[in-house]
């Protein structure tokens, strides 16, 4: 499934001329696809909304009975046709989705970081790839990584097959024989050391990219340092997170602040602050790609929760007057 959906990538880069542009096309193309679930979600969780009075009616009478209240909810559940669990699915399939386009993106990132890494040591200037104010793609959006493949982005790539599939088709065989480059450089126990040499020779030969820092901010748990060329201003990390917040408040509306069904503790403040958090230092160390979907479907999410909702509510209004007549009659 990874090379699958790398290809799919792949293929869009191949005529949007930009993998920037790319990502953001894929990304509307998957939440498109994923459009009849949060359909189905987003109706299921109405229906668990307007049960609300219900359920702090039995939670109160069968305060002291956690048994006897999960059976009337589930026998309330029953009567309204309604599955609790309906409701989660988009989140249960969007998780196995990131995962898989995580990898397919790795691969890419990988393919194209090592690429650079064989055009710096071929003495050549790497073909970067920019997108609005990020200088290179397959680095982070983050002021204190450089635009350059540094170190922490080569100890990323952990699959040993790619290293050496792209070093030795795209190394000089004379910088191979300089740098003592085998294939048993890239075998994991070996790969750390092959690394720190591949670094210091990057180092030496473009200083100013590779290696110098414009400053060093020193606070009292940790230093940051800028590199003289580098790579984003925060601005994808810091929108994930934004995004991340709107969106959960736009999706679960007031639900975060309903009672738990079962009667124990709600968890949606926790969940409310954890994944924009967790989004926020996800994309701080990944590549900027990767923050690039993470910010579309998250504003995807919210223009489609926005949409539905409205769509529903129409519904439900047109729909109001002809129950308003029958009961009439």
């Amino acid at each position: 499934m990874n090379q699958f959906f790398y290809n799919v990538l792949q293929w869009i880069s191949s005529w949007a001329g930009s993998w920037g542009l790319a990502m953001i096309i894929f990304t509307i193309l998957i939440r498109l696809i994923l459009t009849p679930l949060d359909i189905k979600s987003r109706v299921s969780m109405r229906k668990t909304q307007k049960l609300a009075p219900q359920q702090q009616a039995l939670q109160k009478k069968y305060a002291n009975d956690k048994e006897k209240l999960n059976q009337k909810m589930a026998e309330l559940y029953k009567k309204e046709h309604i599955n609790p669990l309906s409701s989660c699915l988009p989140l249960l399939l969007t998780w196995p989705v990131l995962i898989i386009i995580f990898g397919a993106m790795r691969m890419a990132a990988n393919e194209q970081l090592l690429a650079q890494v064989a055009d710096i040591l071929n003495g050549n200037e790497p073909v970067l790839e920019p997108f609005l104010w990020i200088k290179n793609i397959w680095m982070p959006d983050n002021v204190f990584r450089a635009a350059w493949p540094d170190e922490a982005a080569l100890k990323a790539v952990a699959d040993t097959n790619i290293w050496m599939e792209s070093f030795f088709k795209n190394l000089n065989p004379a910088v191979v024989e300089e740098l003592g480059l085998t294939a048993g450089s890239f075998d994991k126990d070996a790969l750390a050391e092959t690394i720190k040499t591949i670094v210091a020779k990057m180092q030496e030969l473009r200083p100013f990219e590779c290696g110098n820092s414009s400053f060093t901010l020193n606070l009292v748990i940790a230093q940051w340092t800028v590199p003289n060329i580098f790579n984003g201003l925060l601005l994808l990390p810091i929108l994930s997170g934004v995004t991340q917040i709107i969106m959960t408040k736009v999706t679960t509306g007031n639900q975060a602040q309903q009672p738990s069904p079962n009667g124990g503790p709600n968890t949606g403040k926790f969940m409310q602050w954890f994944f924009p958090i967790f989004s926020v230092v996800i994309c701080l160390g990944y590549s900027a790609i990767f923050s690039l979907y993470w910010v579309t479907g998250n504003v995807l999410s919210m223009i489609q929760t926005i949409v539905i909702n409205k769509v529903l509510d129409k519904k439900e209004q047109m729909a109001a007057p002809v129950a308003g007549e029958g009961s009439v009659r």
